[in-house]
């Protein structure tokens, strides 16, 4: 299916060179598309609320949204929009954690630029697009758990990860600290664990670092 002049792109990337990297790709697999270029996720949701977006390109690691809570919050707030995940890890678990999200594509940072424009044509079409993975039943599990989580809880979840307090936690999503313990229950519930501890180890497995 050929792709028109009026497609406009997103690229969310805090990296200038990998930006110019997935521009690239762009240029083969969707000439004459509009592309902007954003280094945050506020850049990126501005972009996407200013006018359509026929696709963003989000990397799992900004200034403001580390690991899968930005995708989340786009896929909650933009569901109409195909988000192809742009990542430096490849391991089977974070892939499909990222597709259990409801990523349209998940492009590993070290795909050859004919693989880019390979996954980028392949999602403007309307497909799917990921690394080949291998069958590990577990790795489905786990991000089977993880992506049951609602963004809220997702951010809770990183902010466990990185040994914030409960209170402190509250204050970032601007909530009350009983709101915190309650979305702490339901975490640990859909996660099958029964801890801080036990849900950061569990969540640092799908860790796209």
């Amino acid at each position: 299916m050929g792709r028109t002049p009026m497609d406009r792109i997103v690229i969310a990337d805090d990296h200038p060179l990998f930006r110019a990297a997935l521009r690239s790709a762009l240029d083969k697999a969707a000439p004459g598309a509009a592309v902007e270029e954003c280094a945050s996720l506020a850049e990126a949701k501005a972009a996407m609320q200013s006018a359509p977006v026929d696709l963003l390109l989000l990397d799992l690691k900004l200034s403001d949204s580390e690991g899968m809570a930005g995708l989340a919050a786009v896929r909650a707030e933009y569901p109409a929009v195909p988000v192809a995940v742009i990542s430096a890890s490849e391991d089977a678990p974070v892939v499909r954690h990222a597709l259990g999200l409801g990523a349209a594509g998940f492009i590993p940072k070290s795909a050859a630029l004919p693989q880019m424009v390979e996954a980028i044509a392949a999602i403007l079409a309307g497909d799917s697009w990921a690394p080949d993975l291998p069958d590990v039943e577990d790795a489905d599990d786990l991000a089977a758990r993880v992506s049951s989580l609602t963004p809220s809880q997702l951010r809770i979840l990183e902010g466990l990860k990185a040994g914030r307090l409960n209170k402190q936690i509250a204050f970032d999503l601007g909530v009350s600290e009983a709101t915190i313990k309650a979305h702490l229950t339901s975490v640990f519930r859909k996660l099958g664990v029964h801890n801080r501890t036990q849900a950061v180890i569990l969540a640092k497995q799908l860790d796209p670092s």
